[in-house]
């Protein structure tokens, strides 16, 4: 790959590469060769070229081994500010909208635009960033925006925390191993009738598009396991 530094907005080439991973990421690399836009989500971007194209990191690291205490791979989340006007308050991958620095929305213009804002909303240094492939393009009917996953591998760990206030209210890593977990599993109901899969982690409830891709990728990576889809978690009337 080529590494992009703290100019990650700018159009220098940035790669895709699969070289080195950990063996425990080869099954969401090879789901992420195969999946196919429906398997991820019924909300396909509109075929009128319509929306606003962002870019989101799914970025995975190493963590710390149980022998250590720890909790083994793990995904970086942050909680978006209550102020923002586009799903506030929400858990979410670092992510945003493409800025016109970030090249075409085709081609490399999703993979600069992730790592540019999981700097700016997380303060990681993408240097540290492997990119290794990216999911096809989502919509998000309720803010239109037009979503490609970009999915990363946190080769060199940095420090990570909440640059603006504005924009973050919290940034975390959450273990794969809890979310698989069944008992941090539940079916967030909204109140308008809709219902998806949701997570009951690091003290917060991940729930929309990001615990859908969440659930998607445990699911095609081989990672699911059963778990009580009636146990039902009711939102916010705001949310």
């Amino acid at each position: 790959m080529t590494r992009a530094g703290n100019t990650a907005g700018k159009a220098q080439s940035v790669t895709l590469s699969e070289a080195g991973l950990p063996g425990w990421l080869e099954p969401v690399a090879r789901a992420v060769r195969t999946v196919q836009p429906r398997q991820l989500s019924r909300f396909l971007p509109p075929a009128d070229g319509a929306g606003r194209q962002s870019a989101v990191l799914i970025l995975f690291g190493e963590g710390r081994a149980e022998s250590e205490g720890g909790r083994g791979p793990e995904l970086l989340l942050m909680e978006r500010a209550s102020s923002l006007r586009s799903h506030a308050g929400q858990p979410s991958f670092p992510g945003g909208s493409l800025d016109p620095e970030d090249g075409d929305p085709q081609g490399e213009g999703p993979l600069r635009a992730a790592l540019r804002e999981a700097e700016e909303e997380t303060g990681l240094d993408p240097a540290g960033v492997q990119l290794f492939g990216a999911l096809p393009k989502l919509y998000i009917p309720v803010s239109s925006f037009v979503v490609t996953p970009v999915l990363g591998w946190w080769r060199e760990p940095s420090r990570v925390g909440v640059v603006d206030p504005n924009e973050t209210a919290r940034v975390f890593t959450v273990p794969v191993a809890d979310l698989a977990d069944p008992a941090n599993r539940v079916t967030a109901v909204h109140p308008r009738g809709h219902r998806g899969p949701a997570f009951l982690v690091e003290s917060t409830l991940v729930w929309g598009f990001t615990a859908g891709i969440i659930d998607r990728l445990l699911h095609f990576a081989g990672w699911e396991r059963p778990w009580d889809r009636e146990k039902q978690v009711p939102l916010d009337w705001r949310s």
